[in-house]
């Protein structure tokens, strides 16, 4: 392939394997003249000669789950940019089998992970590992921090944005649904929203978790709207929640945003190509991915310092599903609209979080 490219085998090397910058016009003669020849690079062989495997492992709770699979694809482009493969594998957010994933990724010796584990602890697959393999976890960490390098939202932040913004379009009767308290970064989004809510109107919103299936969120949410009374405004602070949400709401044909508003969380191109669009809290995915790749990269090629927490902000995507009842009531309308809050009750902007 060098002689039919016109250049070195060292070039060809390093084109495939990264470890060297190549001219942009090499570059293209060996790729077209792979092509031509439908030459595959033999991975194994690679690592053997070099020493080093090119391969990172990927570990994720749900590839059902939009925003995992997002993920994902994001860590593969920046991986196959600095010449990495990615090997991806999914927990389906169950301890045991991520135990058994973890060390079926293992045994391929990555060069590396990024892992969303299933709870608050390290995965016990990964103990022995952390000092030794350059680990980061990425979306579910502890706020108090980690042994290895995290990269994640500012969660809490999250929690206050929603109800910062249905408060303040005058809504009272605000319902929060999580998908499991079990996970630190969905309490963090309770205790945001319910803080700020509790201190605005003196009592805390009701939480409902409804887990992280979606058809099965749906039917548990259905039954509890059954039996409870009918909430203003709704906030789902997972995108599997928000699904569960809009389902159940079709299921009893409930229009958003009147009589019941809604927030979701993450902003997917459906929640806006709907009839009514879907305010929603965005997360950065591209930034998520850009921050973990960049710290994992830092610590394949020696980086020794200690673990990095790097946290990113959420920010408030505004469409038509939450109701503005503050407008109403100063047009004189529907009898229960409340009153807008006073200065002195609005809900203050919360610092910006650190990174």
């Amino acid at each position: 392939m060098a002689a039919r490219a016109g250049v070195s085998i060292a070039t060809v090397s390093n084109v495939f394997s990264g470890n060297k910058p190549v001219n942009a016009d090499l570059r293209e003669r060996v790729l077209k003249a792979a092509e031509e020849l439908a030459y595959q690079v033999d991975r194994a062989a690679s690592q053997l000669r070099s020493g080093q495997a090119r391969v990172v492992g990927v570990l994720v709770p749900d590839l059902d789950d939009v925003f995992f699979t997002s993920l994902v694809s994001q860590l593969e482009v920046l991986a196959q940019q600095d010449g990495y493969d990615i090997l991806v594998a999914s927990s389906r957010d169950d301890l045991g089998l991520e135990q058994s994933r973890l060390r079926t990724l293992l045994a391929w010796r990555p060069s590396g992970l990024i892992a969303v584990p299933c709870s608050d602890a390290v995965p016990e697959a990964l103990r022995n590992e952390v000092g030794r393999l350059p680990i980061v976890f990425a979306d579910r960490v502890q706020p108090e921090g980690s042994v290895v390098d995290t990269v994640a939202i500012n969660n809490r932040e999250a929690g206050e944005i929603a109800a910062r913004h249905l408060l303040a379009k005058g809504h009272r009767d605000i319902l929060v649904a999580a998908s499991s308290l079990g996970i630190s970064p969905i309490r963090e989004r309770v205790r945001g929203a319910c803080d700020l809510i509790g201190s605005v109107l003196g009592r805390e919103p009701t939480v409902v978790e409804l887990g992280s299936n979606a058809d099965r969120g749906a039917t548990a949410f259905l039954q509890w709207l059954e039996r409870h009374a009918q909430p203003s405004a709704i906030i789902a602070l997972t995108n599997v929640t928000t699904l569960s949400t809009l389902s159940a709401l079709a299921r009893l044909r409930i229009d958003i945003p009147d009589p019941v508003s809604v927030v979701g969380f993450d902003d997917y191109p459906w929640m806006s190509a709907r009839k009514t669009g879907l305010t929603a809290i965005r997360q950065p995915i591209d930034e998520i991915a850009a921050a973990a790749w960049r710290r994992l990269r830092a610590r394949m090629s020696g980086d020794q310092a200690a673990p990095g927490h790097s946290v990113l902000q959420a920010s408030l995507q505004i469409r038509d599903s939450v109701r503005d009842l503050t407008a109403i009531a100063a047009a004189g309308g529907h009898a229960g609209a409340p009153d807008p809050l006073p200065d002195t009750e609005r809900p203050t902007a919360s610092p910006k979080p650190v990174h």
